[in-house]
């Protein structure tokens, strides 16, 4: 099948009026771009509802009965919206993504925390839970609620059971405690676990995971640690090697350093030189200052390499576009649709200007790809080849046929 079989569509609607607007007409206003976009019942509907409707959620599944049509529907509660080149935070909306999708098999889940099995657990076990089996080389899209659901457990667990898979996804958002956000499938709205859509057949997820980060200093060898805490670099102790990073850094660097520190840990260990990309990005969470340990989100073994790294808006834009480049000389196939999991710490908090992370999509992928997502609370994407939750992140899901 060519890419014409294959249709992929985004509308986004908004009111930036005091008076609380009308969901109904918002989700209506989208159904109808969408349908005159397809011109036939979508086959699968992702949509994005923002915070603001907390009261009217449980419309969601009407709406979509009477005017999208959509032969499986799952979306979340969100905290901004993307879609359409616009990134709406902080104001009432919705965004949609719908696809006619020839050829692909569509296994919609709703999975509890309770129901993750655990982690020693067969491979049939997890494909029980979602509904498809590793044979059929499924791809992922994953809404967990972040109060109620082991994300971790999940992404680890489908990495087993799926290795090849690609897995990508954001958690629901707008809310502050659990049974505040929505998990939307089909006919029914959720409040707690993790809705999903595997998607099987004549289908191609690539993802791109922008952490928005750059190295700085040189790589360093873990020589001793204890799973979060990190002992010794190098033979040397934790904050020794830190401080030593510090004193070689430009001034510039010196003030990020400051209060955007981060520790990037390498993926591959087989590769000889070190990309922005190559690293896994973790918060430093504390030092301690008798052991001279420092205390880092991730869980660590000897002989890991890491390199200490910065985050600011410049770096973040850096990265981004990098990361678009590299991937638009590497694909000459086009891209049918594109999903963007983007951290709520993004947008206007970190670039100052609106829509950034989508001008970038626009300018190196085209305006005519249809980019719909939200703003979370975590996003899902792998790095090196396994599955993690993330932090100041876009996470993307790039869709195209095989």
């Amino acid at each position: 099948m060519n890419d014409a079989n294959m249709k992929w569509a985004s509308a986004l609607s908004h009111s930036a009026e005091t008076a609380e607007p009308s969901l109904e007409k918002l989700f209506a206003d989208c159904c109808e771009e969408l349908n005159k976009k397809l011109q036939q019942p979508p086959d699968l509907a992702i949509v994005f509802v923002a915070s603001q409707f907390a009261h009217h959620f449980h419309e969601i599944p009407a709406h979509a009965r009477e005017y999208l049509h959509a032969r499986t529907l799952i979306g979340c509660s969100a905290g901004g919206l993307i879609g359409g080149g616009e990134e709406i935070e902080q104001q009432p909306g919705i965004a949609i993504t719908a696809a006619v999708l020839p050829g692909v098999e569509i296994k919609p889940f709703h999975v509890q925390d309770e129901d993750l099995p655990d982690l020693d657990a067969g491979q049939t076990m997890w494909e029980e839970i979602v509904g498809v089996e590793n044979a059929q080389n499924p791809s992922f899209i994953l809404l967990p609620d972040p109060f109620s659901f082991r994300v971790d457990i999940l992404a680890q667990g489908l990495d087993f059971a799926f290795p090849a898979s690609p897995k990508v996804g954001g958690l629901a958002s707008g809310a502050n405690r659990v049974g505040m956000n929505a998990l939307f499938l089909d006919n029914r709205v959720y409040r707690q676990g993790a809705v999903g859509v595997a998607l099987s057949g004549n289908l191609q997820v690539d993802t791109i995971v922008a952490q928005g980060c750059r190295p700085v200093g040189c790589p360093l060898t873990v020589t001793k640690c204890d799973r979060n805490f990190l002992f010794e670099l190098d033979g040397k102790t934790a904050v020794q090697a830190l401080y030593e990073v510090l004193e070689s850094l430009q001034e510039r660097e010196q003030k990020l350093a400051q209060h955007s520190l981060l520790l990037g840990v390498v993926m591959n260990e087989f590769q000889e030189v070190f990309q922005p990309g190559d690293f896994l990005i973790r918060n430093i969470l504390g030092l301690e200052p008798n052991t001279g340990a420092l205390l880092v989100g991730e869980s660590l073994l000897p002989g890991r390499t890491i390199q200490f790294h910065v985050r600011d808006a410049d770096t973040s834009s850096e990265d981004l576009r990098s990361l678009l480049k590299k991937y638009k000389d590497a694909n000459q196939d086009p891209v049918s649709g594109a999903l963007i999991f983007s951290c709520l710490g993004r947008g206007r908090h970190l670039y100052g200007i609106p829509n950034h992370d989508s001008t970038c999509f626009q300018e190196y992928l085209g305006s005519a790809v249809p980019l719909t997502g939200f703003f979370c609370s975590g996003e899902i994407g792998p790095v090196g080849g396994t599955t993690f939750l993330h932090g100041y992140t876009s996470s993307f899901g790039l869709i195209r046929p095989k």
